[in-house]
């Protein structure tokens, strides 16, 4: 019987570990520090200042501006959020290049996007 509580104690730890693993972050962090973030989920808050999207295309791009800096995201999930909405976007930190130190291409590889009215 003892153990139950335990199980239950090692399983909200888990839960509450995965959560921090996702971080809001400035995409002047990312920008500065783009190695620190590569490959990583992170959170970035802001407001869609440029879209554009291909119909038939499984894939948009959309920039997102947080008040430090603006980065691109490719979406894979349904319609480009047109310009002027507020959205949260969770996404992988990718880079097409790195070159001389400076990295190429940063970008957000999009996993979940939320749209704030």
């Amino acid at each position: 019987m003892v153990k139950t509580p335990r199980l239950v104690l090692a399983l909200l730890g888990a839960l509450l570990i995965s959560g921090c693993a996702v971080r809001s972050v400035h995409v002047a962090q990312l920008k500065d520090q783009p190695a620190r973030f590569y490959n990583k989920s992170v959170t970035v808050k802001g407001v869609v200042t440029r879209s554009w999207g291909v119909p038939l295309v499984p894939f948009q791009f959309y920039s997102v501006d947080d008040g430090t800096g603006q980065i691109t995201v490719i979406g894979h999930s349904g319609r480009v959020p047109s310009t002027g909405t507020r959205v949260n976007v969770r996404g992988r930190v990718q880079e097409v290049a790195a070159f001389g130190g400076q990295s190429i291409g940063l970008h957000l590889d999009e996993e979940n996007r939320k749209i704030k009215y």
